[in-house]
């Protein structure tokens, strides 16, 4: 046994309101159109790589500036915790071992998006993403790594730990399945029981 990683939005909470939300503000400041439908299939990845889509290079800087603006007085009325994320963490905690948040989120985004559910790691990482997070993952010798994207999937592979998928974001079970998942939760409720048996 060991620390058990778990990705954050999407996995953990549901932040899809609020990043949308945030991505309205930002093309409506900026006069910019942004396909809020190709944000939300993209979900997971860093800040920086989404506005590259829609914002040349100069401009990405105050664009993610606006973005978290937003963002971060949106996060604390428009995020909830997804069904079983509280004892999931718990589960782990029960077990003697530390929960550590692994994600591609910024820490000033962070804050306040546990805040509004009520969640707490035992250990943090941020602006942390796909071969980035199996690094973390082989440092801390955690036993798994829990998450809702592809790229999830294959940090947990690359990091030789378990890789267990949860269907709760934008992606499939067979997308999960396909990028090395292990096992496909269609939600954290059923993370107690594969944990105590896993």
């Amino acid at each position: 046994m060991g620390p058990v990683g778990f990705d954050l939005d999407m996995t953990l909470i549901n932040s899809r309101p609020a990043i949308l939300a945030a991505f309205a503000d930002v093309a409506r400041e900026t006069g910019t159109a942004i396909d809020l439908d190709a944000v939300d299939r993209r979900l997971g990845i860093k800040l920086d790589d989404e506005l590259a889509f829609w914002f040349p290079p100069e401009q990405g800087a105050a664009a993610a500036e606006i973005y978290r603006r937003h963002y971060v007085d949106l996060a604390e009325r428009m995020t909830t915790a997804l069904p079983g994320a509280h004892e999931a963490l718990a589960a782990v905690r029960a077990a003697g071992q530390r929960v550590v948040i692994i994600t591609a989120k910024h820490p000033i985004s962070v804050g306040p998006s546990l805040r509004a559910v009520g969640l707490s790691a035992d250990e943090l990482f941020t602006l942390v993403h796909g071969p980035e997070k199996a690094a973390v993952l082989r440092r801390l010798k955690a036993t798994a790594y829990v998450g809702d994207t592809p790229p999830d999937m294959a940090a947990a592979v690359q990091a030789g730990v378990r890789a267990v998928g949860v269907a709760t974001g934008s992606f499939s079970d067979e997308d999960l399945a396909d990028a090395g998942a292990e096992v496909v939760l269609d939600s954290l409720d059923a993370f107690p029981a594969w944990y105590r048996s896993a």
